[in-house]
């Protein structure tokens, strides 16, 4: 049996839907690769695949971390490797879908070994992005480092700050690191290797036309679940598209239709980023596809 499939690819762009495909003929389990469907809190804003859309085929790794959680790429290894340990998974394919480019290097290549960062290094950027914020700490990351800059969203001051430390205690880009081989979960070589490159025109026309539905079908009423929780607005799942501007929305400082087109224009930036990981990181044994638009 095939050691595994990966599909990976942009937001919007039929991941979840070819998965179930290929489930369903494979016999396989699908595993999620996408950092923000883990949360248990996001459901309609990430996405998340309902209990009538996965058909009865089993999915795991999503929604199974608290809100109030970090969640890294390191625990996300940790609980592929419990799920492949079942013996009942030797029967069967894993098909692994999601648009981390992350989880996916850590799955052909393993984890790379990131450099110490001296405390004083580590403290330096904290206190940066208190004073100057996440914007500011964007265009310095690309004056330094512009091939991590290039991949990260202005305002994911985590990983912004995460790419300045490295940088600052090793003098070479995060990116290098990450390209480093590391153990990996899977066989690369045995594995079936899928990249989603859909029309751009097509893509940005589903990516408005879903933020609207997400929002006639309970995205407002999860920003405000998750509101009520009093999270820090540090948190990943805090900084998921569209928890910004539908608590903009929910205070009043942003109408409806302003929330819907900035959600939208977030997620089609997002997207283009995730198309440039995939495009430069991802090698020639993964199979570029047009995927189907309906």
């Amino acid at each position: 049996m095939m050691n595994a499939i990966l599909i990976a690819g942009p937001t919007a762009s039929g991941k979840s839907a070819l998965a179930l495909e290929l489930a369903r003929k494979a016999d396989g389990v699908v595993i999620n690769a996408d950092s923000m469907q883990v949360y248990d809190a996001l459901h309609v804003l990430t996405a998340r695949p309902s209990r009538e859309e996965m058909d009865g085929v089993p999915h795991v790794l999503y929604g199974h971390v608290a809100a109030a959680r970090k969640y890294s790429v390191g625990a996300w290894c940790h609980d592929v490797r419990a799920i492949l340990a079942d013996a009942a998974m030797a029967e069967r394919t894993a098909i692994y879908v999601g648009g981390t480019g992350l989880y996916f290097r850590a799955l052909t290549d393993g984890l790379s070994a990131m450099p110490d960062i001296p405390d004083v290094i580590r403290d330096y950027w904290r206190e940066a992005l208190k004073q100057r914020g996440a914007e500011a700490l964007h265009a310095e990351l690309k004056s330094r480092d512009p091939k991590s800059a290039d991949i990260l969203n202005a305002n994911d001051s985590q990983r912004i700050v995460r790419a300045l430390e490295v940088f600052e205690a090793s003098g070479q880009s995060i990116i290098d690191f990450q390209g480093k081989c590391g153990t990996a979960l899977i066989d690369a070589d045995e594995a079936r290797k899928i990249v989603l490159t859909p029309d751009r025109a097509k893509l940005k026309a589903r990516i408005n036309q879903r933020f609207e539905r997400m929002m006639e079908t309970g995205a407002v009423e999860e920003v405000r679940g998750l509101l009520s929780m009093g999270l820090s607005p540090d948190l990943p799942a805090m900084k998921a598209i569209g928890v910004r501007e539908i608590s903009a929305l929910l205070s009043g400082s942003m109408t409806r239709a302003q929330a819907v087109e900035r959600a939208s224009i977030a997620t089609r930036q997002y997207a283009k980023r995730q198309m440039t990981w995939f495009r430069n990181q991802l090698d020639d044994t993964w199979v570029r596809t047009d995927p189907d638009f309906r």
